[in-house]
């Protein structure tokens, strides 16, 4: 079972902490986590897998962010063989896809691999993300579009009756 596990690069400490300890779990329960690999909500997320084979972290070229596709669990988008439908995506859910410079595309694209993974076809089980009051914006929004579009459900750590329920989940066993 795949989640992405994604949100804002000014997640506020104490989430990105949060997002850790829930990694650590979901992975304990078989989870694979699927990444964009950007500072942040991705990295926090990332640091919660114990194993590498544990996580799909979709980067928007060989190298971003200090990190290098061909280490486990890292992967160069741009050289999988459904990269253009990827990228086809940016101009279905991207709400001004004409004002994207070329490695923002990329950006965008890589959305789309972390909700439906690498094939296209196979939609996570549910979106884990924080952005500001829970709202649709910024980067993480194009993959919440999506999400929306495909009827994945959403946890979005930004809204408060989500974020309680998450912390709960946590302190079970």
């Amino acid at each position: 079972m795949e989640y992405a596990g994604i949100g804002s690069r000014s997640t506020p400490p104490q989430i990105l902490n949060l997002m850790t300890q829930l990694a650590s779990k979901l992975e304990n329960l078989g989870y694979t986590l699927r990444s964009g690999g950007a500072a942040g909500a991705d990295t926090a997320f990332e640091r919660g897998v114990s194993n590498p084979a544990n996580r799909q972290i979709y980067l928007p070229g060989p190298n971003f962010n200090l990190k290098t596709a061909g280490q486990l669990g890292f992967i160069d988008s741009t050289k999988l063989p459904n990269w253009q439908q990827a990228i086809a995506t940016v101009n279905q859910f991207h709400p001004a896809p004409e004002k994207l410079s070329e490695y923002a595309r990329n950006l965008m694209a890589r959305n789309a691999m972390q909700v439906l993974g690498q094939t296209m076809n196979q939609p996570a089980k549910m979106i884990v993300a924080w952005t500001p009051g829970g709202q649709i914006t910024g980067g993480t929004g194009q993959a919440l579009r999506m999400a929306q579009a495909y009827q994945i459900p959403i946890r979005n750590l930004g809204d408060l009756a989500t974020l309680q329920n998450v912390q709960k989940f946590l302190k079970s066993n």
